[in-house]
């Protein structure tokens, strides 16, 4: 089979009424690059409702890490919907949930007896996180970092600082909560390189933030993301991640690492934290955990965890359904998918290099195992943003058939199905050179 395939204009007529209903009933704060109408997905294939299909680069924003409908995922739901499909595990007790909660202490490398907590989305991970940081420390703090994004609730909101939309007419928000300069080092706030630099974002929380503004006694934890997700898909350096790590033990202040779109195996490793030496004490995980089925977790070391019956719970978190979804995704991962995810990632990277020397518009190519950002700019000398190219770039791809997403202002992401073949990298990254090319004459860098 030819793929992609498109055989109307985007959108097609049966799209076309889709659109109208999802205009008259549908909350207009989803966010939608371009109408892409989805009637049925396999593998890295998505066929909108008019037929066409496209090549899928973004796995559903970083959740179908098994590919769509992969054969053994749907065959854990459908034995597992034939014997039960809810009870609420908060009240309850039944097996996919204790088995799930078993493995993932296995494969989750936090030192010692771990725990688990059940939610249904990144952002109730991250809640959970937050309640379980305040209840066990006794303080109050939080510190959280400029370009995070951890969730749209109003907990995990507080934490996020990716885009003032998303906070806008939202206020008050969680008291306490202190932001710091992440290391987006191709953009230092402090004008430094990576190499050369004096780490001066952990100085600034070390120097200014705890010295000046929130005593370290009053920190209940650090939040971060071992690779910034929407805010750029930028990938912190090791030594930025270790000073967290320091900062953290040295006034027990606990590190949470939010690993809700690096996490199950996207990174080359279970959790993108694997890759820097580094002692987390609580770990949230959602997305790929899963294939698509709503699960979140909230894992931390089982001393942390030892809150009171009631203090926490979910009448969703760990439903039967989602946590057999997750055990074959598990068994997926740990028999191939990880190790594909680092050889297909080196192979993307390879190529995205050699684009980058064909096409001023790329400044910046940044990532590990299939997740890897983009960073187009006007210039690259004064890495002026290209926000307009981007969206542009992104909209003609959905046009040629490329599923992609934008990161932050102006990144794009590549964040495909773990189960990606060469072949496929290829033929989508024909269709991105192709529009890189276009956008390119069009607004005049040709």
């Amino acid at each position: 089979m030819k793929y992609p395939f498109i055989k109307t204009s985007l959108p097609g007529p049966k799209a076309k009424e889709l659109l109208e209903k999802d205009k008259k009933f549908v909350s207009p704060s989803y966010t939608r690059p371009y109408p892409l109408t989805v009637k049925k997905a396999h593998g890295m294939l998505v066929e909108d409702m008019d037929g066409n299909i496209f090549l899928d680069f973004a796995g559903g924003i970083a959740v179908n890490v098994t590919g769509h409908t992969h054969p053994k995922v749907v065959e854990a739901i459908k034995k597992q919907c034939e014997e039960l499909i809810h009870m609420s595990g908060t009240d309850f007790y039944y097996a996919p949930q204790v088995i799930l909660a078993e493995k993932l202490t296995q494969i989750i490398q936090i030192k010692g007896e771990k725990k688990i907590f059940f939610g249904n989305s990144g952002t109730e991970a991250v809640e959970a996180a937050i309640k379980l940081a305040r209840y066990y420390t006794k303080r109050p703090g939080i510190i959280a970092f400029y370009g995070s994004f951890h969730g749209r609730t109003l907990g995990s909101l507080s934490l996020t600082a990716s885009k003032a939309v998303q906070r806008k007419n939202m206020a008050p928000f969680l008291p306490n909560v202190f932001h710091a300069p992440y290391a987006y080092c191709y953009r230092c706030l402090f004008g430094k390189e990576v190499n050369s630099c004096k780490l001066e974002c952990i100085s600034f929380i070390k120097d200014y933030l705890l010295s000046k503004v929130a005593p370290p006694e009053d920190i209940a934890a650090i939040i971060v993301e071992p690779i910034q997700g929407e805010g750029g898909y930028n990938v912190a350096p090791e030594k930025f991640m270790k000073g967290l790590n320091d900062i953290a033990k040295e006034n027990r202040i606990l590190l949470i690492v939010d690993e809700i779109q690096s996490g199950m195996g996207r990174t080359g490793k279970w959790f993108a934290f694997e890759h820097f030496d580094i002692d987390p004490d609580i770990v949230t995980i959602a997305k790929g955990i899963a294939s698509g089925l709503p699960l979140g977790v909230c894992a931390s070391r089982a001393d942390i965890m030892t809150w009171e019956p009631g203090a926490h719970a979910s009448t969703f978190g760990g439903n039967p359904v989602s946590c057999s979804a997750a055990l074959a995704t598990i068994d997926l991962l740990e028999n191939g998918l990880i190790s594909n995810a680092k050889e297909m990632g080196d192979y993307l990277l390879s190529k995205l290099y050699e684009l980058q020397k064909d096409h001023p518009l790329i400044g910046d190519i940044r990532g590990k195992g299939l997740m890897i950002g983009v960073e187009l700019v006007k210039d690259r000398e004064t890495k002026e943003k290209a926000k307009k190219e981007r969206d542009k770039i992104v909209y003609k791809c959905f046009e040629k058939g490329l599923i992609i997403l934008g990161a932050g202002e102006n990144s794009i992401r590549f964040s495909p199905p773990l189960i990606i073949k060469k072949e496929d990298i290829d033929i989508g990254l024909e269709i991105f050179d192709k529009v890189l090319s276009d956008v390119e004459k069009e607004e005049g860098y040709r």
